[in-house]
């Protein structure tokens, strides 16, 4: 069979089952008792295998089988959860995830068997066994007499006797004696090294149902589809054939135990009746109960109820939602979405643009469709923008794991405290800030936070700690990384810079502690002394600047030295469409983007004042610099003498303002940014490009980069 076609699924739905696995096996550590989180991990691994077993992955299917079995063994009592267990399955998951990488790179994942993870597991199996096997004899015990009954008990073996029939059940089979057809019923036992038992089931159903028809399973066909059930089902059936064309044709399925089965006889059939189904309404608990009177030793250690129970207890589990409302869609889609989108928008400016040169009398219908248009394309917009918003979970919920890593690594005590994670970002932002993210946590975990005698001596508490924010802030999102550990010293900053030479000392002399702690962010400067595989090459806070402005974002600094560093990451909500304001200067169109602009002022000449040789105004409390925007792009001034009154554009970034001074407003306007490619980004001032409606274009300008 080719599975080639489900290469892009396998590898979606593996990385989901590794983060489902991570996120628990950290849970795990704190409370190795937490039965959910013991399940959780198990189902992740199972699913893991069956996956890896039927797109042929034998390594990755050999590792996932022997972490299944630990955790079986986990579930049942026999093993106890330890820290150097705990390491063990780290490593499983490093390397689950190398085979999902060469699988991803090259369809193939590789020669690696992993031989030294396989047997520290299987020592983790043999030795949890060995230690536990006087506390958990009874359980044991108890494992083996379900063994030997399920081996030797003819109720299992006719466990399609238990099967009871409704009303729309009795009919049909009543019907199907006067057509000399014969009820029949079958127990079918799966092997249990079987990866996909759901998948040999129905093979099962189609087998007999060539000879005749199936009337009724136990558990319910949905129930063995969702594979909630253990490796045995039964089934009643109907046929003109005799039983044991139907046995043998069940039993040629691959993988198949065994099959028994027998005729009905309904009047020794048992009845479903109302009391049943008010019994089905009962709490759990008392389901449970119910089971566990017939076979208490099943109920108790195997995953999912036996085939020779009554399997209603587990048909609606609770919290789960019936019906899967979500739809993996790819990105490239929803590129060419939103391009289509963009050019909408466009369409429509030029159609505003059109109309407003009509005749008076023609104009009025005229606007008020455009209107409707306007509203209607604002309104696409927005749905194709919140389809692209993701939660940026998906890229911090690996953190907590690296943090833990660091924290073994660099010998210092140290905790991760997350807040904001369901903050949404455009999923193309999302995808590139996990490599910023990640080099200043390990900035924070390697030069911020001292060592735990250090934090002892300073009265701080031994255990480190890093926060990592985000929150939305109008139409940007705030990612902050702190920490309470050293801070940044200045001073070494400015040695090690002029050591390096990056400055001269006449240089450093001159310069303000936002400038030197902006040296960090120099390619190859490192104030680490030693060079270690965590930091130390000078390779780090480069990227993470290089990367941020790339995205139309900006990074800032906070430091206070002995109490710790503040790194903020600014990013805008989409990098698409945008809604700005139009303005002119020396005579050609600007966009500016209401996002950040506070107000729009008038002022007066006299009310300039100079504070260190630059123009300044004093607003409403607020000493406000002002940016003249003729001077920043080189326009030519319209006048010769300067006007009394000057438009000025407060915009803010953070908690800093500036006044930018412009010739003329035009109004608010929907536009698309156009990205500029290479030709001008040495130009930060210039974000991108726009068409208008009469099709000139405008430069949009970054507010951000002019404060």
């Amino acid at each position: 069979m080719d599975v080639s076609q489900y290469l892009d699924i396998f590898l979606a739905e593996a990385g989901e089952h590794l983060q489902s696995l991570s996120d628990p096996i950290m849970i795990l550590e704190q409370e190795p008792e937490n039965e959910d989180t013991i399940n959780e991990i198990f189902r992740a691994a199972h699913s893991l295998k069956g996956m890896a077993g039927t797109m042929g992955y034998k390594n990755m299917q050999n590792l996932t089988h022997d972490m299944e079995n630990v955790f079986s063994e986990v579930r049942n009592g026999n093993i106890k959860i330890k820290s150097d267990m705990i390491d063990v399955l780290f490593q499983c998951l490093d390397a689950l995830e190398g085979y999902t990488n060469n699988i991803r790179e090259s369809s193939d994942e590789g020669t690696e068997t992993n031989e030294n993870l396989i047997k520290a597991l299987n020592d983790i199996l043999n030795g949890g066994t060995g230690a536990s096997k006087d506390d958990a004899g009874p359980a044991k015990e108890s494992a083996e007499e379900t063994k030997a009954a399920a081996g030797s008990s003819d109720s299992a073996d006719d466990a399609w006797k238990h099967i009871k029939l409704g009303d729309a059940e009795t009919t049909v089979l009543g019907e199907a004696l006067k057509q000399g057809k014969t009820p029949y019923g079958l127990t079918v036992k799966i092997q249990e090294s079987c990866i996909l038992k759901a998948a040999r089931a129905f093979l099962v159903f189609k087998a007999i149902e060539e000879l005749g028809e199936v009337i009724i399973s136990d558990p319910s066909t949905q129930d063995i589809e969702d594979e909630k059930f253990d490796f045995d089902f039964s089934l009643i059936a109907i046929s003109e054939k005799p039983l044991d064309e139907l046995i043998t044709a069940a039993k040629g399925v691959s993988e198949i135990e065994n099959v028994t089965g027998g005729v009905l006889d309904l009047d020794s059939t048992e009845m479903e009746s109302d009391e049943d189904e008010e019994a089905d309404n009962t709490p759990a608990v008392q389901e449970t109960k119910a089971e566990s009177s017939h076979e208490p030793e099943t109920v108790k250690n195997a995953p999912a109820p036996s085939g020779a129970a009554p399997a209603k207890a587990d048909k609606k589990p609770a919290g789960k939602p019936v019906v899967n409302r979500t739809v993996r869609v790819d990105i490239e889609k929803l590129d060419v979405l939103m391009n289509l989108v963009s050019e909408l928008i466009i369409a429509k400016n030029s159609l505003v643009a059109a109309s407003g040169n009509t005749e008076e009398r023609t104009n009025s219908a005229i606007t008020e469709q455009v209107e409707y248009l306007e509203s209607v394309t604002t309104s696409l917009h927005e749905s194709v923008m919140k389809v692209r918003m993701v939660p940026i979970e998906s890229v911090v919920s690996k953190f907590p794991r690296m943090i833990r890593d660091l924290s073994k690594k660099l010998g210092k005590k140290m905790e991760l405290y997350m807040s904001g994670e369901d903050t949404e970002l455009d999923r193309t932002v999302v995808d590139e800030i996990g490599d910023p993210l990640m080099h200043l946590l390990r900035n924070s975990a390697d030069h911020g936070l001292e060592s735990a005698e250090v934090r002892k001596e300073r009265g701080k508490p031994e255990v480190g700690s890093i926060f990592l924010d985000a929150y939305q802030e109008g139409n940007n999102v705030i990612i902050e990384v702190r920490d309470d550990g050293n801070g940044i010293d200045t001073e070494a900053v400015k040695a090690k810079a002029i050591e390096r030479g990056v400055i001269t000392a006449e240089q450093g002399d001159n310069m303000s502690e936002k400038e030197i702690i902006d040296l960090l962010f120099h390619a190859g400067f490192s104030t680490a002394k030693v060079v270690s595989d965590v930091s130390g090459r000078g390779v780090g806070l480069d990227v993470v600047k290089s990367k941020i402005e790339s995205l139309s974002g900006e990074v800032e600094v906070k430091s206070k030295l002995g109490e710790g560093s503040t790194w903020s990451i600014r990013l805008p909500l989409t990098l698409a469409i945008i809604q700005a304001l139009m303005v002119t200067v020396g005579g050609e169109k600007y966009a500016i983007s209401l996002g950040s602009i506070q107000t729009i002022e008038d002022i007066s000449r006299d009310s300039i004042k100079l504070v260190e040789n630059k123009e300044v105004i004093h607003l409403r409390g607020s000493v406000i610099p002002l940016i003249d925007l003729h001077t920043v792009l080189d326009a030519p001034r319209l006048s010769d003498e300067d006007p009394e009154h000057l438009i000025v554009v407060i915009v803010k970034k953070g908690d800093k303002l500036a006044g930018l001074v412009v010739d003329e407003l035009m109004g608010q306007q929907e536009v698309v940014i156009k990205s500029l490619g290479k030709y001008i980004n040495k130009c930060k001032v210039i974000s991108g490009a726009t068409i208008l409606g009469d099709g000139e274009v405008a430069l949009i300008l970054d507010a951000n980069v002019l404060i």
